[in-house]
């Protein structure tokens, strides 16, 4: 059976699917592809001809519910860190509601939980691929700041930058809990077997990955990734390729439920409980 899963380029993902990307675990007869495509691309290919698995951010879950159930399993989580708040080094700090602030994606859940914490501001949506796109925005004026996920929120000060916040600090002091940013979602048409076969085959390929981190490094560093920088990108999947990645844990799905539930007081969505694969 085919399964077609979607993925970002950015080394977490890359780096939890290498070991089915490269067939170094046993698939159990399933045939797997895999693309790669932006975040806010991620998810609206899920609202429309959407992969088997597919990575979202948690907060677009409640717009593709009907259709996929969450994996515990894949999910980038911060504990106490998450996407940044930068603005160029030296700029006056004003208040952030009213500013113009780069986004990755109004879908995404940094932007969720920033509206969270901020109050109103004018988003702008500026593409994460190239990654350098977001401090050319910066530096021409299009902006006043940004708000950074992936490779960018540990590169700002190189770009020049100054960092005003870090949401996943902000949310962890509010909510007591981490801060899942993206996760898996698997099709519910596939069947209860199928998607629990699915979720435990991409388990695996993340605790191969773990199991063999230095080699899965030497991968990543050969594709070429942003992370061109052996430390950063160590520091990068320290963060975001782990523990809670291999099981985000009962505090994780609490987290993505907290997620859910200040999306649909924001008026972003519904109400939507969290249901996840079994695997």
């Amino acid at each position: 059976m085919r399964i077609r899963a979607a993925i970002s380029p950015d080394p977490d993902d890359l780096f939890m699917f290498r070991a089915i990307i490269e067939g170094l675990v046993d698939t159990s007869g399933l045939e797997f592809t895999v693309e790669t495509a932006d975040t806010d691309a991620l998810n609206r290919m899920a609202s429309g001809d959407g992969a088997d698995v597919n990575a979202i951010s948690i907060a677009h879950y409640p717009r593709v519910a009907h259709a996929y159930v969450l994996s515990r399993h894949g999910a980038s989580v911060g504990r106490g860190y998450g996407p940044v708040v930068v603005q160029l080094a030296g700029s006056p700090e004003r208040p952030l509601p009213g500013l113009r602030i780069a986004v990755p994606g109004t879908t995404t859940t940094a932007y969720l939980v920033l509206r969270a914490l901020a109050g109103e501001f004018e988003p702008v949506v500026v593409p994460i691929v190239p990654y350098a796109r977001t401090f050319e925005a910066l530096r021409r004026g299009e902006v006043d700041a940004a708000l950074l996920i992936h490779e960018g929120r540990l590169t700002f000060a190189d770009e020049g930058c100054a960092a005003r916040l870090d949401i996943g600090e902000a949310w962890g002091a509010r909510t007591g809990l981490p801060l899942p940013l993206g996760g898996n979602v698997i099709r519910r048409g596939l069947g209860r077997d199928t998607v629990e076969l699915v979720d435990r085959v991409v388990r695996d390929s993340i605790a191969h990955a773990l199991a063999h981190r230095e080699a899965a490094m030497d991968w990543l560093a050969a594709r070429g990734v942003a992370l061109r920088d052996r430390e950063r990108l160590d520091r990068y999947l320290a963060m975001y390729a782990n523990a809670d990645t291999l099981d985000m844990g009962d505090d994780g799905v609490r987290g993505v439920q907290a997620v859910l539930d200040t999306g649909a007081a924001l008026g972003l969505f519904p109400p939507t409980r969290a249901e996840f694969a079994r695997a």
